[in-house]
């Protein structure tokens, strides 16, 4: 196989990798934990905590008996652009953009099944900073995070490259 094809391939396949270790590990913290109970692994800092969102960043409408719908749709339509240009990535051999929107495609998908299927996100990662502690998160929040911060610094870094794809 040559190496257009072998990175393209990688490039279509990672995207189902990353939302099979969203959901894997969704399911593992929703088996195992109560909800809002969790395990500390570095106490004061790093823990598992189960939660349930139903909202989206920040729990942005969480509190609208008709925020999930919106999200949903909003999320839906988002993940459908982000494919039709990670496809067209691929097709002109743009593996580095390919990639940020392969991460965002993860993201977007793997909340949206939760989104779909629980009408919430299942959040589970937690972070404390002394008494702050940081908006509890997922695999699919880490995957859209970096997607989004990847495609930010290449339009600003290497913009000849998004122009190809756009």
């Amino acid at each position: 196989m040559n190496k257009n094809k072998y990175m393209s391939v990688l490039i279509l396949i990672m995207p189902l990798l990353l939302v099979a270790v969203d959901q894997l590990t969704k399911y593992y913290i929703v088996n195992t934990f109560a909800l809002h109970t969790g395990e500390a692994f570095i106490n004061n800092f790093f823990s598992f905590y189960y939660t349930q969102n139903t909202g989206s960043a920040f729990s942005f409408l969480a509190d609208k008996s008709w925020g999930i719908y919106v999200l949903s749709g909003i999320s839906t339509l988002l993940a459908v652009v982000v494919f039709v240009f990670l496809i067209k990535s691929v097709k002109v051999n743009e593996y580095l953009v390919a990639c940020s929107l392969s991460l965002l495609f993860a993201g977007a998908i793997g909340n949206l099944i939760d989104r779909f299927r629980l009408h919430y996100v299942v959040d589970f990662i937690r972070f404390d900073f002394g008494p702050y502690t940081f908006p509890i998160f997922n695999v699919a929040d880490i995957c859209a995070v970096l997607g989004t911060f990847m495609l930010i610094a290449i339009m600003l870094f290497l913009p000849k490259r998004v122009e190809k794809v756009w």
